[in-house]
C-alpha cells in the first residue's frame, strides 16, 4: 500500500471533502491547490495490490502526485490540528513536531499512531476498529505497534492491519 493509496482510503473512511483536503495539508506545513488534491488522489494502475477493489478506473501516471513519506506525515499532523485545534509548544520545544518517519516500514506505525492521536481513539477503540474490519488482535500486540521505534517491544505494523483498521474506519465512520 503506497502513500497515495492510504490518503484515498483515509479520505474515503472519514468523508473529507476536497476543500478539507487542503486545509489539512496547510495546516501541516505544506500548501497544494485543489488540482493537487486531485492529482494525489487518483489511482494509478501500480498502487493496486492482491485484494484492492478493480474498477477499471486506471488513470495515467503523468496525472497523478506521488506523495512521499514526509508528506504523508505533514498530512497526518494537520489532520490532529484540524480535528483537535492546534496546541501551543511547550517552553524550549519546536514549533513544528519532528518527522518520525525514517524509512518505509514504520509508515503503517505512523498512520496508526496519528489517526489514535486526531481521532481521539483509545486502545479499546482501536481493536473495536480492527474486529469490525474481521481482524482480531490483542491489547500487547496493538500496544507494540504503537510503541516508539528503537523500543524492545516495537512491532512493525504490517498493510493488512494499516488497510483493514482504515476499512473499518469506514465502516465506522460511514453509516454502512
Amino acid at each position: 500500500m503506497d502513500n497515495n493509496d492510504i490518503l484515498i482510503r483515509l479520505r474515503y473512511a472519514l468523508d473529507i471533502k476536497n476543500t478539507d483536503m487542503v486545509e489539512i495539508f496547510k495546516l501541516g506545513g505544506i500548501e497544494v491547490t485543489k488540482e493537487e488534491v486531485l492529482k494525489i488522489l487518483t489511482k494509478s494502475k501500480d498502487s493496486y495490490d492482491d485484494n484492492a477493489d478493480n474498477d477499471g478506473d486506471f488513470a495515467e501516471t503523468e496525472e497523478n502526485k506521488k506523495v512521499n513519506n514526509s508528506m504523508l506525515e505533514s498530512f497526518l499532523n494537520g489532520f490532529i490540528i484540524f480535528k483537535r485545534g492546534k496546541q501551543e509548544p511547550k517552553p524550549g520545544q519546536p514549533d513544528t513536531p519532528a518527522m518520525s518517519s525514517k524509512n518505509n516500514e514504520s509508515v503503517n506505525n505512523i498512520l496508526l499512531k496519528k489517526l489514535k492521536i486526531a481521532l481521539s481513539l483509545t486502545s479499546e477503540d482501536m481493536l473495536d476498529i480492527l474486529k469490525e474490519a474481521g481482524v482480531i488482535i490483542t491489547k500487547g500486540e496493538l500496544s507494540a505497534i504503537l510503541r516508539k521505534e528503537g523500543h524492545k517491544n516495537y512491532k512493525q505494523c504490517g498493510d493488512k492491519y494499516a488497510r483493514n483498521f482504515l476499512k473499518g474506519l469506514a465502516l465506522k465512520y460511514r453509516d454502512y
